[in-house]
């Protein structure tokens, strides 16, 4: 049996000085020592606040420490026994001019406290399943808000900036986990990471290499300075303002850093969107049996949780694009709707069984040099594959297009896309914009699919072309859409395409 500190404020204690600890009973009105354990207790320590210093020349008499009636005893470290329901005083002879910290008694009490403070989810099935729906739901709508609402890439960022700030600061301010307000933050920093890239890569004309090297860097540096600050990066420690900050700085990177990625392997290396996601879901799968086999199970958290991004988008993307682009042809609207009611449904599951809530909370563990040396080890391993596979992919495709390529078409066959400029011309004069809109996505997942096989072609005639492509698209899409403006960038794109 060992002591337990408590308050000295908490137990209505003798005023103290000089004379012998005093047999005492607990005031009534002050909360009673419940320990909820098994194990005996047979001591209590008490940490007192600071006081007075004490004369050295009042001694204390150890020998009378079970005088009832003595009304005098050092205030500082004092050693309270409990027999029974009785309580008893001794003294110290060590001046306590200020008090070590408080040990609460209620152990278990405050684990359940730092349970209900904990601000995520528990990691199981659903919360994967969920993750994904977001990720999915993130391309999806990011599109749909885009494309069909006719916001364009700035008008949507800030629609759901204000909206992620908003619920944001109710997520801060609850003082638990809450399934709605929790996964409704990660759908909307989904919908605004996937924004940060694609404002990145289509309005700033930054390449996807750049975009992926940024948001890497900026997920770097975030989780350097959480491990600095914190000396954990275990999401079952958020439970303090400052982890919960680092943790979704974390998490808009995460989204940017995957939406960057994969459309780095997607479009512009030209694997294809079912491809994709069938490389990423082997990587996770073999995270997870490199957990098995001992890598930190933080690490394999963090890594699973970047790689959904890609394996949602590339799902989104599927099931969305046309046929003809390699897709099932679902369409953004339906995708969202559809996937925004599964997330529904499993998060008032959830809400209502509890079954994502942490019951016991994980201590947070300072990660040693075995879990650093294997993040160091992880990202070698991934600079090697990852930059290999550039490498050989990007060969491939220049090799491809040295043999594709010729003087009278340095750009190669352009006829799919003069077909469907073609098309969209009569639309445009008929003002059917809806006709329009949906030629403007099969021009943007043509040239999408085709950019990573064109490119290597004649960088420069490439760039002019995606001028052309992103002038139609810019005009088609805007909320003022007009027939002029529409016709005249549409007419100079099949001029750049005739011309090439």
């Amino acid at each position: 049996m060992s002591p337990v500190e408590v308050h000295a404020a908490d137990w209505n204690l003798p005023a103290a000085h000089g004379a012998q600890a005093a047999h005492c009973l607990p005031d009534p009105t002050k909360p009673k020592l419940q320990l909820q354990t098994a194990t005996p207790v047979d001591a209590v320590h008490v940490a007192c606040e600071s006081h007075p210093a004490v004369s050295q020349g009042e001694e204390d008499d150890e020998h009378d420490a079970m005088a009832p009636n003595a009304a005098r005893a050092r205030p500082r470290a004092m050693t309270r026994w409990i027999m029974g329901s009785t309580f008893f005083l001794r003294n110290s002879r060590q001046n306590l001019n200020g008090c070590d910290s408080v040990v609460d008694p209620m152990t278990n009490e405050r684990a359940a406290a730092r349970a209900l403070l904990c601000k995520v989810p528990q990691v199981t099935v659903f919360f994967w399943v969920i993750k994904v729906l977001c990720t999915t739901v993130g391309e999806t709508a990011s599109d749909f808000l885009n494309v069909n609402m006719g916001l364009g890439l700035k008008g949507t960022a800030v629609a759901a900036g204000i909206c992620l700030a908003i619920v944001l600061a109710v997520q801060f301010r609850t003082k638990r986990y809450v399934p709605a307000v929790y996964w409704l933050a990660v759908v909307l920093i989904s919908v605004f990471g996937t924004l940060m890239t694609d404002i990145l890569t289509d309005s700033l004309h930054f390449p996807l290499e750049a975009s992926t090297v940024i948001f890497s860097a900026l997920l770097g540096l975030t989780f350097a300075a959480w491990f600095t600050k914190e000396g954990t990066l275990s999401i079952h420690s958020i439970f303090t303002a400052r982890r919960e900050a680092f943790y979704w700085l974390a998490i808009l990177f995460t989204f940017a850093l995957g939406t960057a990625t994969g459309d780095l392997i997607a479009e512009k290396l030209g694997v294809g969107y079912l491809l994709t996601g069938v490389i990423v879901l082997c990587v996770i799968g073999a995270a997870a049996l490199a957990r098995r086999l001992g890598l930190d199970s933080v690490l394999a958290f963090w890594i699973a949780y970047i790689l959904t991004r890609p394996l949602g988008a590339s799902l989104g993307d599927y099931l969305s694009q046309s046929q003809t682009n390699g897709g099932l042809g679902l369409g953004a609207t339906v995708t969202s709707v559809v996937f925004l009611a599964a997330i529904l449904a499993v998060v008032v599951y959830l809400a209502v069984t509890h079954r994502d809530l942490i019951v016991e909370p994980e201590p947070a563990q300072k990660s040693g040099r075995g879990a650093i040396l294997q993040v160091a080890v992880v990202v070698v391993v991934l600079l090697a594959v990852g930059g290999g596979g550039y490498a050989l992919r990007s060969s491939q495709l220049q090799r491809q297009a040295e043999a594709a390529v010729s003087l009278d078409h340095p750009l190669g066959d352009l006829s799919a896309f003069q077909t469907i400029a073609k098309d969209m011309l009569p639309l445009v004069c008929a003002g059917d914009w809806k006709g329009v809109k949906s030629k403007a996505d099969d021009l943007e997942s043509a040239w999408d699919t085709a950019q990573g096989s064109m490119r290597p072609m004649n960088p420069d005639k490439w760039t002019l072309m995606d001028k052309a492509i992103d002038d139609v698209l810019e005009t088609t899409r805007a909320a003022s859409h007009t027939v002029t403006a529409s016709g005249a960038a549409v007419e100079k794109l099949i001029a750049v395409i005739d011309s090439l």
